[in-house]
């Protein structure tokens, strides 16, 4: 359901044999310019189709997060990461659109607070990682701290490879201890962010959505783009791949995501824990 025949996640999936860390020599590099952003493998041919794949795809990952819930075997991270405009906040919406605000939560990401200064890199982000029975997305993530540093030259070479090997090592930790880790590179072109900027700032109600940094950060298109290649390649590993989405369409995007979420999910064989059968003699009157 909901995929032309032959379209699999496995193909936009990166994990390097030898994962990176520190060293980035032995890693099978990643491209993003072989993937197409405009690319649509998991459409079933038209919008409308699409749409209604998302909510029943949408259905079934509120059915699954229920059980995962009372399972309490296993957590699960989404980590939603991409340009300005990528839609991170639109993919929440519309993936986790029918699920319980019970077991479900979202965290957001943005510059590190004088306190998260004062620790290491990820600190901060161990303090949202789910608990047992949950499912939380991260709006940004601690990629950020080897995007942003790296295109500004606040960090050296050395150091970013120190922070992609302590992300390999954090991410196996948690992957250790039960959590299912998947991550999502949400792939635009510039055109493509170009129009959605346009958008913000032609329409009064979305203003609140634009910063003029937006226009700045920009100008490093091909930067970010590099440091995105580069982290992909050092940190998408065996047990934490990454997700190339091709994301210029917004329906394909969640449609996409929705699919791989749903099939993570199936694939942790989740149960409800056994009826205690004391209550079996029970009647409410």
């Amino acid at each position: 359901m909901a995929k032309k025949p032959g379209a699999r996640l496995a193909d936009f999936q990166y994990a390097s044999a030898t994962p990176a860390a520190p060293s980035l020599k032995r890693a099978r590099r990643f491209h993003l310019a072989a993937i197409d952003p405009r690319a649509k493998p998991f459409s079933i041919g038209d919008k409308a189709s699409d749409q209604a794949a998302v909510e029943a795809l949408a259905s079934d990952i509120d059915r699954l997060q229920d059980m995962l819930y009372a399972d309490r075997r296993f957590k699960v991270l989404v980590v939603l990461q991409g340009t300005d405009t990528s839609g991170k906040d639109g993919t929440i919406r519309g993936v986790f659109s029918k699920t319980s605000a019970l077991g479900v939560r979202t965290a957001a990401w943005k510059a590190p607070s004088e306190e998260e200064r004062a620790h290491d890199f990820l600190w901060r982000i161990h303090q949202k990682v789910p608990a047992a029975g949950e499912i939380v997305i991260f709006n940004r993530s601690h990629y950020e701290d080897v995007l942003v540093p790296v295109v500004k030259g606040w960090i050296t070479r050395d150091e970013t490879a120190q922070r992609f090997a302590h992300i390999n090592a954090f991410e196996k930790l948690l992957v250790e201890t039960g959590t299912v880790v998947l991550k999502f590179l949400l792939h635009i072109s510039k055109e493509e962010q170009r129009l959605r900027l346009q958008d913000r700032l032609d329409d009064p109600t979305k203003h609140w959505k634009f910063a003029v940094g937006d226009l700045e950060e920009r100008t490093r298109w091909d930067a970010y783009e590099a440091a995105y290649a580069e982290a992909v390649t050092a940190t998408g590993t065996p047990w934490a791949p990454w997700t190339i989405v091709p994301a210029d369409s917004k329906t394909h995007r969640n449609l996409m995501i929705a699919t791989a979420v749903k099939q993570s999910l199936e694939g942790l064989k989740l149960r409800y824990p056994p009826g205690d059968p004391a209550l079996a003699s029970i009647k409410v009157i």
